[in-house]
């Protein structure tokens, strides 16, 4: 079966530059220019390189940009204290905390304490709470950067079985809530995990995968059943000594064997992860024009 690649990289440009025009309109109408702080603690790969790209997507994007660095060892006051600041500054229209932060820092506590209306992340329960009952708010930039891709795929939703697996606050929970949504997905859902009893069999029957599981290749050609679409959102880094960096980016999905069985799929890089930043870009963008929240 031929394939259709969804080219995330490609997508995530259109969208940009559409943002960067009308961030262009807003500043000719005299109105403000939006603005993104990332907090970044320690020096974690993943992380250095993902909150690079925010920086350069701000940069095409036409946002400020500010960047607040802590080593590993700043204490969890401390960072409590940088989010009480970033809430209270004004020209802040929206900051995210990279996430995983060290051990002896409650996650949930520094997430708890972020403004919800500067959220842009969309991990805050009053965002969280509003997304699963439908109202406006800021999602969680991984999920809707999938429902965008979907949507501007033009693949059907609607009515199919879905699977989604893995089941973290950041991906597996929202993604299985909006895919089930009238407004969004209007898809049959079902969330597999690591306890799932029957996982091949359910993943047999699905007309959409999204796999956010976290587990480099877990997804193999006798789970998809031909015409499937699968979204791949695995990012594992794998030691590669071929590469100047040491390591390569795996997806949750076996690309080669299971791309000639889909009717749409995901490459890893270059197709959830570009949509990720870019749905950030788009949150900020609405937290700058104050769309959900005065």
């Amino acid at each position: 079966m031929a394939y259709t690649l969804i080219d995330g990289k490609a997508t995530a440009a259109a969208i940009k530059e559409q943002i960067a025009a009308e961030v262009k309109e807003i500043i000719a109408r005299g109105g403000k220019q939006p603005h993104l702080a990332a907090v970044l603690v320690g020096h974690d790969g993943g992380s250095e390189t993902y909150v690079k790209n925010k920086v350069i997507a701000c940069e095409q994007c036409g946002f400020k940009s500010t960047l607040i660095r802590y080593e590993a060892d700043v204490t969890e006051a401390e960072l409590l204290q940088c989010v009480e600041s970033l809430n209270n500054d004004e020209d802040i229209d929206g900051f995210i905390v990279q996430l995983p932060l060290p051990k002896h820092i409650d996650e949930q506590k520094i997430i708890m304490a972020i403004d919800y209306r500067k959220d842009v992340d969309g991990f805050h329960p009053i965002n969280v709470g509003r997304m699963a009952i439908g109202l406006p708010c800021f999602i969680s930039a991984t999920p809707l950067g999938i429902l965008t891709l979907l949507q501007h795929y033009n693949v059907q939703t609607s009515g199919k079985k879905c699977v989604v697996l893995g089941r973290s606050n950041i991906v597996g929970k929202p993604m299985a809530q909006l895919m089930m949504q009238k407004e969004f997905g209007d898809a049959t859902v079902t969330v597999c995990h690591s306890h799932s009893a029957n996982l091949v069999e359910e993943c047999r029957e699905a007309d959409i995968i999204i796999a956010a599981i976290g587990r480099p290749g877990f997804v193999t050609a006798d789970m998809v059943k031909d015409g499937a679409v699968v979204i791949d959102v695995g990012t594992t880094r794998v030691a590669d000594a071929t590469k100047k960096s040491g390591f390569r980016l795996s997806g949750d999905v076996r690309f080669d064997e299971v791309a000639p069985k889909c009717s749409f799929i995901t490459p890893v890089p270059g197709g959830v992860g570009p949509m990720t930043i870019c749905s950030l870009m788009k949150n900020t963008l609405s937290a700058g024009k104050k769309e959900f929240y005065q």
